[in-house]
């Protein structure tokens, strides 16, 4: 007993071990980024500068937001990611469900309908022409709609009704005299907050970091995404540097010019990442069972 104790003990030493060095590997990047976009430029780049700030300058952060586009781009990100969000909810959602019914007539076929797009797509062209087609180049619906929803999304959504949502239950909805619809709406989506939230979120980041669709479908510069956005800054001080020389200017001034851009390169990474990092704690204690889905057979 005490050899197993002692066993014990070492493994959770060791797994406590291994626990902070992943811990530390996921959280040093982030803080570096963060202190990198507020440091010297030439401190990151002798090493001067590898936790916490040193020299401590907002140049980067004020040429990013003193871009009037980035507040229209703040917008249009996020009126992207919320209607695109709650359509792709309000299309997995009753699909995966009836899908995991047994009643449903010929769902084998649907099944293997939808596992076919994972292997098989159109490509970008004939995408594009279908976009057109339907009249949607320049508008948000050429954001939202491809890809609004997923065989993968509606596979794990499938596997959690199939697994939380008992037959027992359902049949005693229906004696009581439940409708389908008011099986749905009232008993299961209130069961199914976890992987409402694991969806969602995993869509919404998708929608959040996306910017080829746009850099396809969208010429209006005032529906840009954020992250279009924040492309266009970057490759914009980029090309002032690049294209640069001392004719015309100091040597001092293009010094500057390079360590203005390489601030702003760590100051978009936090810009655009930074809302994500807010919304994320408050989903992920649905994670531990989202995560787990079709992990345990019946």
């Amino acid at each position: 007993m005490r050899k197993f104790q002692l066993s014990d003990k070492g493994f959770d030493v060791l797994n406590t071990i291994f626990v902070t060095i992943i811990v530390l590997l996921i959280v040093y990047p982030l803080i570096f980024v963060l202190s990198a976009s507020i440091s010297s430029p030439s401190a990151v780049n002798t090493g001067k500068m590898w936790l916490w700030p040193v020299d401590i300058s907002f140049s980067g952060f004020k040429t990013v937001f003193q871009n009037d586009a980035i507040w229209s781009g703040y917008r249009n990100t996020i009126v992207y990611t919320v209607v695109g969000t709650i359509l792709h909810l309000v299309i997995l959602l009753p699909c995966a469900y009836a899908l995991s019914r047994k009643e449903i007539v010929g769902k084998q076929f649907i099944m293997w309908f939808i596992l076919f797009t994972m292997l098989f797509n159109g490509g970008l062209i004939p995408t594009y022409l279908v976009i057109q087609s339907l009249g949607m180049i320049d508008t948000i619906w050429a954001i939202v709609v491809p890809n609004v929803v997923g065989a993968w999304s509606i596979l794990v959504a499938r596997a959690f009704f199939q697994q939380s949502i008992p037959d027992q239950l359902v049949e005693a909805s229906k004696i009581d005299g439940a409708t389908d619809f008011q099986i749905f709406f009232k008993i299961v989506l209130p069961l199914s907050l976890p992987i409402i939230a694991v969806m969602a979120l995993f869509h919404a980041v998708g929608l959040w970091n996306q910017y080829f669709n746009a850099l396809i479908y969208l010429s209006d510069e005032t529906k840009y995404p954020l992250q279009l956005i924040l492309r266009e800054i970057l490759i914009l001080n980029e090309g002032m540097t690049g294209g640069a020389g001392t004719e015309g200017g100091s040597v001092n001034s293009f010094a500057e010019q390079i360590e203005t851009a390489s601030l702003i390169k760590y100051a978009v990474i936090i810009v655009s990442s930074l809302p994500l990092l807010i919304v994320y704690p408050f989903v992920q204690r649905f994670f531990v069972k989202g995560v787990l889905i079709g992990s345990v057979k019946e």
